[in-house]
């Protein structure tokens, strides 16, 4: 994943706020990266599913007019 930069880093803040410390995960983002465990892989999969959510056009808020009279 080192040639997605973007999506390594929301790996990483995701592994980092879900695992924050030894008793969650046993090791760091790095050596988890390393050994794709299956902290690192979820990690992974929800930095997918964000950016799939984050990239979706955002569809018009239906009470913005309503708000406006």
């Amino acid at each position: 994943m080192q040639h997605d930069v973007q999506l390594r880093a929301a790996a990483r803040a995701i592994y980092d706020s879900c695992y924050p410390g030894e008793e969650w995960a046993p090791v760091g983002f790095e050596e988890a990266e390393r050994c794709r465990t299956v902290h690192y892989r979820q990690a992974v999969g929800a930095a997918i599913e964000a950016r799939a959510v984050l990239a979706a056009p955002r569809q018009p808020d239906l009470f913005s007019a309503m708000r406006a009279d």
